[in-house]
């Protein structure tokens, strides 16, 4: 999979700062550093609509349709797909999960169901049939792209939500993908604070992000 970061809002961190303090009309004790302590606090304390002020988009590739459909469901985000109608899926490619891969008798297996659904999807298209209606045949395994805008309270929840024990693995493997490069431009939103004071898996994403976030 491929993660890419299209677009983000410019000093997210200063702008969310910004917005939060006009609550309470103190913009004049803004310094250059100051939001790194004022977001904490707000992040302490459940405060959290004023980082709807950000957002951060992605382009997503070489995930499968069955990882998608569950990214999706995050209904507070705004998703622009792959269509299977409009798009040529001859030979598609598709995403081996690691269990099968590590099994040699049901890699072999795999990769032949996969060779025949492909030249079953260009029979039919040979034989005239729409790829509205071939795309029938393509498993959830296809791989499929997208573009993906939330703001920073949002990418907050999928990323709690997701890089879990408890996730599935390619969405949990792509949130931490994800998680890494917003933690590039906004550190203090897409640290720790937010996930020690909130989350259920804290040991969990602590080790997470010692080993592949803060990097």
């Amino acid at each position: 999979m491929i993660v890419t970061l299209l677009q983000y809002t410019p000093d997210p961190e200063k702008l969310i700062e910004y917005s939060a303090r006009v609550c309470y009309l103190s913009q004049e004790r803004i310094t250059p550093t100051s939001h790194k302590t004022f977001l904490s606090g707000l992040l302490k304390n459940g405060h959290l609509s004023v980082f709807e002020h950000a957002s951060a988009t992605f382009f997503i590739e070489g995930i499968s349709r069955a990882c998608s459909h569950q990214l999706v469901r995050h209904r507070l985000a705004s998703f622009s797909q792959q269509s299977q109608r409009y798009v040529e899926e001859k030979g598609f490619a598709y995403v081996t999960p690691p269990e099968i891969a590590q099994h040699p008798e049901a890699l072999a297996y795999y990769q032949s169901l996969m060779s025949t659904l492909q030249q079953a999807y260009e029979k039919l298209v040979s034989l005239g049939i729409k790829r509205e209606d071939a795309r029938f045949l393509l498993p959830n395994a296809t791989h499929t792209a997208l573009s993906v805008t939330a703001n920073f309270r949002e990418w907050l929840h999928i990323i709690d939500m997701r890089v879990s024990p408890h996730a599935q693995w390619e969405i949990r493997d792509l949130l931490i993908l994800i998680w890494k490069e917003l933690y590039t431009i906004a550190p203090v939103v897409f640290g720790l604070t937010y996930f020690e004071y909130w989350s259920k898996d804290i040991e969990y994403k602590k080790e997470i992000f010692s080993q592949r976030i803060e990097i």
